[in-house]
């Protein structure tokens, strides 16, 4: 009995596995289908899009719409320049996130629970979008590229990962690094840093992911087009693609090659962030897990 009843367990353990992994590839199915199209229409020729046969695999395979990006010094500009932006961004923005969260783990630092309360009110509750404008325009930082770095370079929600993946660190490091008569900041170098790369490379992909994509503070603020991001080019060519004065004007003014300029420009604006993910992925799970667990 209690091998046929084992048996029975392994056997819908079995089943459940299966079903979990059927759930898993229709997922995956999901999202890979919509890049695999785009990819096969930017390598496809214009009469194929025009007339919709293309699906799952190019056809008239070519790459000119990849050369008539190449070509434009407007969007070569436009890529230099967000890739200079994400870097930065980055770099700050984890700065900024792990200098607010380390002090916030010492009991004896003096209202520290106000503090905290503060900062959380903030994910919940702003200005709006008008008051930020103003306050921006009384900082002198329209139309600069400060704007783009400085007003995003802290994220509330990443801090309070970031300050509980250093809660779950334990209190007797730091205690016996200060009994050797450890600064703060040597403390924090160390010790600290050293033992939260998981969650350094996971905020790291998740600033980095937010500035690449961002478009919107370039939208408001922004009116020099030297310093548009690479999506707020992109936002522009395919929302004005298919008016011909502006298809001319930003520089696509091949005939038939919209359909693949779309296609091959957002290619374009993906597969740069997406190279990044394989380097930082075996510390993302680890980084998620424990930064939101742990308090």
């Amino acid at each position: 009995m209690e091998e046929t009843s084992r048996e029975i367990h392994s056997l819908r353990t079995k089943i459940g596995d299966w079903i979990i992994v059927f759930f898993c590839i229709i997922i995956a199915a999901i999202c890979l289908l919509p890049m695999i199209n785009l990819l096969a229409r930017s390598l496809s020729g214009s009469d194929f899009l025009i007339k919709h046969e293309v699906y799952l695999l190019p056809k008239g395979f070519n790459f000119d719409a990849y050369v008539t990006v190449l070509k434009d010094p407007k969007y070569i500009r436009a890529f230099i320049w967000t890739v200079i932006l994400t870097v930065i961004c980055t770099f700050l923005s984890l700065a900024m996130t792990t200098l607010c969260a380390y002090p916030l783990i010492f009991p004896a630092l003096k209202g520290r629970k106000a503090i905290n309360i503060f900062i959380t009110i903030t994910m919940f509750f702003n200005a709006g979008t008008i008051p930020n404008y103003l306050l921006m325009q009384k900082l002198n930082l329209l139309d600069n590229p400060l704007v783009l770095i400085i007003p995003g370079c802290l994220s509330v929600y990443n801090m309070i990962i970031m300050r509980s993946f250093l809660y779950g660190i334990p209190d007797s490091l730091r205690e016996s690094a200060e009994i050797d008569g450890a600064s703060y900041f040597t403390i924090l170098l160390k010790i600290y840093l050293p033992l939260s790369k998981p969650v350094l490379a996971t905020l790291a992909l998740f600033y980095a992911v937010g500035r690449w994509n961002g478009y919107s503070d370039a939208l408001m603020y922004m009116k020099n087009k030297d310093y548009y991001p690479l999506q707020l080019l992109l936002y522009n060519i395919l929302n004005n693609i298919n008016q011909v004065e502006v298809s001319t004007q930003e520089g696509f003014s091949t005939p038939g090659l919209q359909d693949s300029l779309k296609a091959a420009i957002v290619m374009f604006s993906t597969i740069p962030i997406l190279c990044i993910y394989p380097f930082l992925q075996k510390y993302f799970i680890q980084g998620v897990t424990l930064g939101a667990v742990k308090e």
